[in-house]
């Protein structure tokens, strides 16, 4: 939603309708944010403001700017609430200190706050490391960010069907350009039970993280490779073990036949 795009797909309507419970489930986050009266705020991917304007109400005597790139979620903010010490500005938050407001109070917000944007903010690698510098930059010393956002897992299996949908129009087009006819092209979801566990750590679930994401695991340093194994299978326990002991996670298959046009 903060991230700049050509086109703006974002409208407060449609928000509202698909994903109205997001700024509904803030109790936690809200809790690590403790709002003082006087305290200035700077609420970067705000949306439609509804969440803004409710940090506004807690601070009095303070002061919140909300931004986002959305001009149309902008535009609602601005036509929805109005109120003392509370201001909405469309902005590309992967440039946070280039805004005008933002830059005048460099070095003196309070507290920078963020909710159900930083995954889209913090998307472009090219951009990611100055966001989180500008966040630093525009607080006063002793100031907190305080965020919630997306994490890894987060709408698992949409992300998967998207991937798969994509990548099976994308192959039935590569097919088509060198001069297949494609016959049959289809997805299955087919949950897939792993190997059993083992002293060794080679089977089950931690000897298929070991060994599908051995790419991923070397990014960590060696001394810490376990940890993050043993990490990855206490967050997945819930979802992938069943009740009689055993590992099973979701599979997606694309296969398909092509016939070399005559």
């Amino acid at each position: 939603m903060a991230q700049s795009v050509k086109s703006d797909p974002w409208s407060s309507k449609a928000y509202t309708s698909a994903a109205g419970f997001v700024p509904k489930l803030t109790t936690t986050v809200l809790s690590y944010l403790s709002p003082n009266p006087t305290d200035h705020i700077l609420d970067i991917g705000c949306g439609d403001g509804i969440l803004t304007a409710q940090i506004n109400s807690l601070v009095p005597e303070g002061f919140v700017l909300g931004l986002d790139a959305s001009a149309s979620m902008i535009a609602t903010a601005k036509s929805t609430y109005s109120s003392t010490g509370l201001s909405f500005d469309v902005h590309d938050c992967r440039q946070l200190c280039s805004n005008p407001a933002v830059k005048s109070k460099k070095g003196g917000w309070d507290k920078v706050f963020s909710n159900a944007a930083l995954h889209w903010i913090l998307r472009d690698p090219d951009t990611r490391m100055n966001v989180l510098r500008d966040v630093h930059a525009a607080l006063k010393p002793g100031g907190s960010f305080v965020f919630e956002q997306g994490g890894a897992g987060n709408v698992a299996e949409v992300h998967v069907t998207l991937i798969g949908a994509l990548v099976a129009h994308g192959m039935r087009t590569a097919l088509n350009d060198v001069g297949f006819e494609v016959e049959k092209l289809e997805i299955e979801y087919r949950p897939t039970r792993l190997t059993e566990s083992d002293v060794q750590g080679s089977g089950g679930l931690e000897g298929w993280v070991r060994l599908m994401g051995a790419a991923f695991l070397e990014r960590a340093s060696s001394e810490k490779r376990d940890d993050v194994v043993r990490w990855v299978v206490g967050v997945l326990e819930s979802v992938g073990r069943r009740q009689d002991g055993s590992w099973w996670i979701g599979y997606v298959r694309l296969r398909g036949v092509a016939r070399k046009r005559e």
